[in-house]
Formats: C-alpha cells, sequence, structure tokens
C-alpha cells in the first residue's frame, strides 16, 4: 500500500527555488523533463502567465522538511 501522506513541497534539489524539482518529486517524474515542459510552455504562452504562476508556487508552496 502507498504512502498517502505524501505532501507537494519545495525540493532541495534547486536551480532557483525548487519549485519544478518539487513537482517532479511529487508525481516521480524526471526533473530535467519537468523543467523543460515549463519552459517550453512558458516560452509559447508569452512568458507571462508562466512567471506569474512560478511566482505563485515559490509563495505557496512550503520547504521541503530535512528528514
Amino acid at each position: 500500500m502507498e504512502n498517502t501522506d505524501k505532501k507537494l513541497t519545495k525540493s532541495s534539489n534547486k536551480m532557483v527555488s525548487g519549485v519544478c524539482a518539487g513537482i517532479a518529486e511529487y508525481f516521480g517524474w524526471d526533473v530535467t523533463l519537468v523543467r523543460v515542459v515549463y519552459a517550453i510552455l512558458s516560452f509559447c504562452s508569452v512568458g507571462f502567465p508562466g512567471i506569474i504562476l512560478y511566482i505563485i508556487l515559490c509563495i505557496v508552496m512550503p520547504p521541503a522538511s530535512e528528514e
């Protein structure tokens, strides 16, 4: 049975603030893939919505606990 108390947090594996790495760790995806997809989607949407979403997630997502 899976651990159901998994929480979305920023990762310590960070380039800017750990948002993309945290999302990748939460879903079990490759960090590079999440970063590339985020960059492509931000570029295709003229960047602004992607930047705003990233800033919101930087503020809202808690940092990972040091366990």
